[in-house]
């Protein structure tokens, strides 16, 4: 019997506040609470003090009607939010499964569920769903971008890039360019491990077509070429990305330095590496055109040039090589230098080299995709004394 208390005196205020809510006259001197406002408070006392039965009976003797979706809906979040999702696709599935749920709502409820459904790691599920709604007006972009984010934490490469492909149909988002870009260079991938060097070559030609200024499609025709021993045109190739992103020059200029270390002569490219540096100062540039002079002029003008250049442009890095060269110079590497040395590489060693620039997560390795906020190419070198 107070059991039944209990439950007829939660409905009744409930009911009360949401009617409260929706049609009480405002005053000037009482303070206003939206609905929505009333509603959380309301249904947060609900689910504080009363059992999970008492609120799921609740659930399933609610009207669903235009004015109540909204609630079911809060209370669906809610259970998500807190991690009872097992709970919130009850709710979903129950609301959709109502034969009174005006139309104008399927697709909303369906999105939800859908949501739940990712959260409880039920991707097949969520899939389908979303794929129902892919053309619908008001949630069919929200749903394939989903699908997207779906399909990159599967790997599912291919799938992925024909959802991107029908969402670009209706409008050319520059955001989706760049995804379909890049999820080319992911199949471009897999055809270079497979060494099918035509197919991936095609495909990384597709992604250039796609994204100028994809960097990463010119990373890959880079090994292309080396693959094909053409070294010259691979060096060639990965210094293109200067043009595309003189943010990933550092990543060019290590890539095409160890080229020329294993397969070329380190002297020829200083004049190259010396105007690349003119336009686009960075320590990484700046420490292979020192190795380059000092390879074609000797240690002299190589320490010349970088005791100058470290003068406008100081660096943590700059600043190591100069004292191992300078010691190194004068036939003696003296106690202070090395200690010098030795504390500036433990300075640099667990620092993070990459940045996202969406969402500021950092690490020691470069990744295309940002394992935060699931965005290509936002992961950068950082810039900065100890850095580039």
């Amino acid at each position: 019997m107070e059991m039944i208390w209990k439950w007829l005196l939660v409905t009744a205020a409930v009911a009360a506040g949401w009617a409260i809510g929706r049609f009480g006259r405002r005053s000037g001197s009482e303070k206003v609470i939206s609905d929505e406002e009333s509603v959380r408070d309301r249904l947060q006392f609900l689910f504080t003090n009363y059992s999970d039965q008492a609120v799921e009976n609740f659930v399933q003797s609610l009207a669903v009607n235009r004015d109540t979706v909204n609630l079911h809906l809060s209370i669906g979040s809610h259970f998500r939010n807190k991690g009872e999702t097992d709970r919130a696709i009850l709710i979903h599935q129950n609301l959709l499964a109502r034969p009174e749920l005006p139309a104008r709502f399927q697709p909303q409820v369906t999105f939800e569920l859908a949501s739940d459904y990712l959260n409880a790691g039920l991707l097949d599920r969520a899939e389908a769903l979303l794929h129902q709604l892919m053309g619908d007006r008001e949630y069919g972009e929200q749903a394939s971008k989903t699908l997207i984010e779906l399909y990159q934490q599967e790997k599912e490469w291919q799938k992925a890039a024909q959802v991107a492909r029908t969402l670009l149909r209706g409008h050319a988002d520059p955001a989706m360019v760049k995804t379909l870009a890049y999820l080319t260079c992911e199949l471009s991938e897999q055809a270079l491990a497979r060494d099918d060097r035509w197919e991936s070559q095609k495909l990384a030609k597709e992604a250039l077509n796609q994204d100028r200024e994809c960097v990463r499609a010119t990373f890959i025709l880079t090994r292309l070429q080396l693959r094909q021993g053409n070294f010259r045109e691979a060096g060639n190739q990965c210094l293109k990305v200067f043009d595309q992103n003189p943010q990933f020059g550092p990543e060019a200029v290590d890539r095409v330095m160890k080229m020329e270390r294993e397969h070329g002569n380190l002297g020829r490219l200083s004049k190259k590496l010396r105007k690349l540096y003119q336009q686009y100062p960075s320590t990484t540039l700046l420490l292979a055109l020192v190795e380059s002079v000092e390879r074609s002029s000797g240690r002299v003008a190589a320490i010349e040039l970088l005791r100058e250049e470290l003068e406008s442009h100081p660096s943590v890095r700059g600043l190591l090589r100069l004292v191992e060269m300078a010691g190194y110079e004068k036939g003696m590497a003296s106690d202070e230098g090395r200690l010098i040395s030795r504390i500036g590489h433990l300075l640099l060693a667990n620092r993070p080299v990459y940045r996202c620039v969406s969402c500021g997560f950092s690490g020691q390795q470069l990744h295309w995709l940002c394992p935060s906020c699931k965005q290509w190419e936002t992961i950068r070198p950082i810039q900065g004394v100890e850095a580039e």
